[in-house]
């Protein structure tokens, strides 16, 4: 199963995606968990220490690495370099594990632009494209707002996208940004959960918004989650049974049994 989870900064997705890997690991599957937002908080969601935390490198500042897959110099232009590099080591020889799922942190490509045609984009685009297309492990990509790591081979391969959203307009029209943007590359799998839904009134709101795309899931509101949040922990250890049936129920509607 190879899942992406993506939606504006701030709604929860990385939330999302850690408890969807943590609870895969707990059924026993071999879980990737793979951040692929620059404002990386899939580690503090997934519950690894502070420290542990600030000893993660993400792929794009492994320069040595990066020239070595590549054969071209960081931050440095007018270079030839391999398109397509060695990449199917990476994930074995520089994943961090907690709690059965492994975990790897692309970062942001600085130079250029995102889209950019430098050593460090390349290596990221074809170890994205090697994890999902080629790798026998769950996939769990909290990705950025956009589907910027994916190409429209890699798309074939993701077996459905996940967009949180909240109760509120920024968000729904994040979402349906993202949703042109999928629909672009190929993604055809495009599934809704709603995030810190607080009664009928913001369900309401985010069934009208959304105009009858499928919604997937419904998570209310959790003060336990907030606090988690803010204590760097696992929300996945504060949630009350019923909210993680929820996601047990998410889990089927992907096809996972």
């Amino acid at each position: 199963m190879k899942i992406a989870v993506s939606g504006k900064g701030g709604v929860g997705k990385s939330t999302v995606a850690a408890t969807l890997a943590l609870a895969l690991a707990k059924r026993g599957a071999k879980v990737l968990a793979l951040d692929c937002d620059p404002d990386a908080n899939l580690a503090a969601a997934l519950g690894f220490s502070a420290a542990e935390r600030a000893a993660i490198v993400p792929i794009a500042k492994m320069a040595a690495l990066v020239e070595e897959r590549t054969g071209a110099k960081v931050k440095r232009y007018g270079q030839m370099f391999k398109l397509n590099p060695e990449v199917s080591d990476i994930a074995g020889k520089h994943a961090v594990t907690r709690r059965g799922v492994a975990l790897l942190t692309l970062g942001a490509v600085e130079d250029g632009g995102g889209g950019c045609a430098c050593p460090e984009s390349v290596l990221i685009r074809a170890l994205v494209a090697d994890l999902v297309l080629f790798k026998d492990e769950a996939l769990v990509m909290d990705m950025e707002a956009g589907v910027e790591h994916l190409g429209r081979a890699t798309a074939r391969g993701v077996d459905a996208m996940l967009v949180v959203v909240e109760p509120g307009q920024n968000s729904i029209d994040c979402a349906k940004r993202v949703e042109r943007m999928a629909a672009q590359i190929g993604v055809t799998k495009l599934l809704y959960v709603a995030n810190k839904v607080k009664g009928a009134a913001d369900e309401r709101f985010v069934r009208e918004a959304l105009e009858g795309r499928e919604l997937a899931e419904v998570l209310p509101y959790s003060e336990d989650i907030r606090q988690a949040d803010q204590n760097g922990a696992a929300a996945f250890d504060s949630m009350p049974p019923e909210l993680l049936a929820k996601f047990d129920k998410l889990l089927a509607k992907l096809g996972w049994v």
